[in-house]
């Protein structure tokens, strides 16, 4: 049998009517930028966010970046995030001219860890005399990213009292978890919603996908909004008159379009992840492969949260993770590795001057976690392929 990583044609094949209608559409009017589908998405992620406002942009990578530019972070700033992460939410901070600030996950949800966030803001920073924070090197800390890695929450109660004391801005890297829920300040929050401001990414892998590139922005305060509306216009605001220096961030109605017909879907999608990935601990546990193999951690399950864990990615975790996967390719079942380093263990930061072993959790999972095939619409069958294979890998090894 051969199981993908991930098969996108059964849900485009359900949509592909309204979904060409739309498009066609668009093509009739001929208004591609910043039209009428563009303004219908951003209201429908407000109302299902429940956020004030949405911006959209042209991809996650630029919901940030936009973020950063708009809250004037740049040379001679740092901003606090995970070690752990796609490489856009280091590089976002680094593009600005601000300094990247890593920190170590929990090694079971691989999220931020907070004990680690606190310390080093309280033992390797200092206030200076407006109260403004500083690192060692000088820089202002500004903000701290958390991660909701995986579809899975960070946690934000602590994330925000830590924030609070050091007076930092919270920007939520939501890339990987629109819809997840978090019980935060005694109500039910979405991801994206519990900070400053969050960023989403509609790379048409996520949970939501768009067509191509997309991303979003949601906020609490309308001036703000406001302001990443102009940046993503290259700071311009009217035509030809520029404020600031933004980018080119729009979000097309093609993409605009696609997001509105699905979204209505992905709370039902998000069910059938959970569903998948409900079946997967129930073979893990009848093959007796759980002393074996670490399954994903489902911290929030019991808080009656529906969207307690969306599942973008499906992870488990060996220290035979190498063998096993090229196993698992032998028997034609895609998996992936996200990711094979920490952030601070790239070349390109080797400026920062980290030295393996400075984030020993971010290390080991990078070396020990392997992706398994996650989608809706994925059969029984194909997951009790895919376990057995793994069943098999170990009882030879």
């Amino acid at each position: 049998m051969r199981v993908p990583l991930l098969d996108l044609s059964d849900q485009y094949r359900a949509l592909a009517e309204p979904i060409r209608a739309e498009l066609d559409e668009i093509l009739k009017t001929q208004q591609f930028i910043l039209g009428p589908k563009g303004d219908a998405i951003e209201k429908a992620i407000c109302d299902y966010c429940a956020a004030p406002h949405a911006i959209g942009v042209s991809s996650g990578t630029d919901a940030l970046l936009a973020v950063l530019m708009a809250m004037n972070i740049g040379a001679g700033d740092a901003v606090v995030t995970s070690a752990f992460s796609f490489f856009a939410t280091a590089g976002c901070i680094a593009r600005v001219g601000a300094t990247p600030i890593f920190i170590d996950i929990e090694p079971h949800t691989y999220n931020i860890s907070p004990p680690a966030l606190e310390h080093y803001l309280s033992a390797s920073c200092h206030r200076a005399e407006d109260g403004s924070l500083h690192t060692a090197q000088g820089e202002k800390v500004r903000a701290v990213i958390p991660v909701h890695l995986y579809g899975l929450c960070c946690e934000m109660d602590a994330i925000h009292q830590i924030s609070e004391r050091f007076q930092l801005a919270v920007i939520e890297d939501a890339a990987q978890a629109i819809g997840a829920e978090y019980s935060f300040g005694g109500r039910t929050a979405k991801a994206g919603t519990m900070g400053e401001v969050g960023c989403f990414s509609f790379y048409p892998s996520k949970n939501l996908g768009a067509a191509g590139d997309a991303g979003m922005i949601v906020c609490r305060e309308e001036a703000f909004a406001d302001r990443l509306r102009v940046c993503r216009q290259h700071g311009m605001e009217p035509r030809y008159y520029h404020h600031f220096i933004g980018g080119n961030f729009r979000l097309d109605e093609m993409q605009a379009a696609i997001l509105a017909v699905k979204l209505p879907f992905l709370d039902g999608w998000s069910a059938a992840r959970r569903a998948v990935a409900d079946v997967y601990r129930e073979e893990f546990n009848r093959l007796g492969l759980t002393n074996r193999v670490s399954l994903p951690a489902e911290p929030y399950r019991d808080r009656g949260l529906p969207n307690h864990h969306i599942y973008h990615q499906y992870i488990i975790r060996t220290a035979r993770r190498d063998d096993l996967r090229e196993h698992l390719t032998r028997k034609e079942i895609g998996t992936a590795i996200y990711y094979p380093l920490g952030l601070h263990e790239q070349d390109c930061f080797a400026y920062l001057g980290y030295r393996a072993g400075d984030f020993p959790e971010t290390e080991n999972a990078a070396r020990e976690t392997l992706a398994l095939p996650m989608y809706p619409e994925l059969s029984r069958e194909a997951q009790r392929y895919v376990v057995e294979a793994i069943a098999e890998f170990f009882a030879k090894n």
